[in-house]
């Protein structure tokens, strides 16, 4: 289990059109948003990075670097920057799934094809935003075991925006005796 106020886990991928990311370099001034995704098989996902693609400017502003990463092979991820028109927005493939365990995300498998058509892979990662302080200590964190009722982007601008106005740490960091 991730824990705030503490390290999150390595985090290397190739991304379609902007190079490597990594955690290890590149800190934002604020937050990384790690938004991972289940891939081009998700009809959800793909109208959720819409979104994130069109606001990319408003994390900027905020100091908020952004990645959206995927178990997805380069093609598929490629495929999926076509369908949503990603220019801004990192998306990131090659999510090695004993690296998504880690993150404390769920895995499924296959169910064959989706509604939209496409086959799913034999396994795959569900959903999970997380924001990552620049010492990468986790600040946020969201996973699911299902593609729908994800965070909402704009709550989390506006969450951005009231936790830096106000300082306010980061919640959930206590591991003692119950």
């Amino acid at each position: 289990m991730l824990v705030p106020r503490q390290s999150v886990p390595a985090l290397t991928v190739n991304t379609v059109a902007h190079g490597s990311f990594s955690l290890l370099s590149g800190h934002a001034e604020r937050f990384t948003m790690v938004v991972f995704y289940r891939g081009l098989h998700c009809p959800i996902c793909a109208k959720y990075l819409m979104e994130l693609e069109r606001l990319v400017p408003e994390f900027d502003k905020r100091g908020v670097r952004v990645l959206a990463v995927s178990s997805d092979d380069a093609e598929r991820a490629g495929a999926m920057a076509e369908k949503i028109k990603a220019v801004r927005l990192p998306l990131g493939y090659g999510l090695d799934l004993r690296t998504a365990r880690e993150w404390g995300l769920y895995v499924s498998e296959s169910r064959g094809k989706t509604s939209i058509g496409i086959e799913e892979p034999p396994r795959f990662s569900e959903p999970g935003v997380f924001l990552i302080r620049p010492d990468g200590s986790l600040y946020y964190g969201s996973v699911q075991t299902m593609p729908f009722a994800r965070p909402n982007f704009t709550d989390l601008i506006g969450a951005i925006d009231f936790a830096v106005a106000h300082d306010y740490p980061a919640r959930g960091e206590y591991v003692g005796e119950l």
